[in-house]
């Protein structure tokens, strides 16, 4: 059974840093080969799978907002072609804008709590009176990566379509994924992994037996990153970032 693994690599980051710990040395040299045979073995009823493509979709980290960052990556991006731990990494790209947005913080379920006056600093109208129902209004710089969902979506629907697999596996908890992944369902079995802690986004759900049926899901743990490092040195040229 030949299986692909498609991966959302900005899901699967801040997921790793989520669970293990932004400032945790050991997980971020990820071998995403083996960590891939090692989910699908674990984790599939599959007869026989094979890993046949690690599909790895990113974006290139600007070096005018963080040169360090751009470095770090670059070097890993090499360790996986280098390596083989990676078939195919497609690049989307970052798009920066001003953002408005009421002022708020997270509630209990992570969902934003608009921001109201309240005593010792309100908001008064003209006549001097209180305003408790206003909202604070905030502008503000954002980066925000684009692309790594819509290329996931696309290698992985034209690998189904073309019948280059048999079996796929989508590492993202990105609910803009639903449609590709419940049409996949339809021709060949899906394992679906969520690389963050939170819950498994609602429209990402399904059932084992929906389409062609023998699908799984699963939920990574700090061991997955941990246990599938690449060697801390690939080639002459290339070394693992000493903070990682």
């Amino acid at each position: 059974m030949r299986v692909g693994v498609y991966i959302d690599g900005y899901n699967l980051y801040y997921g790793g840093r989520g669970i293990c710990g932004r400032s945790t040395a050991g997980w971020r040299w990820l071998d995403l080969k083996a960590l891939s045979e090692h989910l699908v073995t674990a984790h599939s009823e599959w007869v026989n799978p094979t890993v046949e493509n690690v599909t790895f979709c990113t974006a290139r980290i600007s070096g005018a907002s963080n040169p360090t960052g751009q470095q770090e990556q670059d070097v890993y991006l090499r360790a996986l072609e280098h390596s083989g731990a990676a078939t195919r990494i497609t690049y989307g790209n970052y798009v920066a804008r001003v953002a408005t947005a009421p002022l708020a913080t997270a509630g209990r379920n992570g969902k934003p709590v608009i921001t109201h006056p309240q005593w010792p600093l309100m908001i008064q109208d003209g006549r001097a009176q209180d305003v408790p129902d206003a909202r604070f209004m905030a502008s503000v710089a954002r980066r925000e990566e684009k692309g790594s969902d819509v290329n996931v979506a696309s290698h992985l629907l034209i690998d189904v379509l073309e019948g280059t697999v048999d079996a796929t596996v989508v590492v993202s908890n990105d609910s803009d994924l639903a449609f590709p992944i419940t049409f996949a369902r339809t021709r060949v079995p899906v394992g679906l992994v969520n690389p963050t802690r939170g819950y498994l986004a609602g429209k990402l759900a399904g059932h084992h037996t929906d389409g062609v049926g023998n699908h799984w899901w699963y939920q990574m743990q700090p061991a997955d990153w941990y246990n599938h490092q690449l060697p801390a040195s690939i080639g002459s040229r290339i070394r693992k970032p000493a903070p990682w």
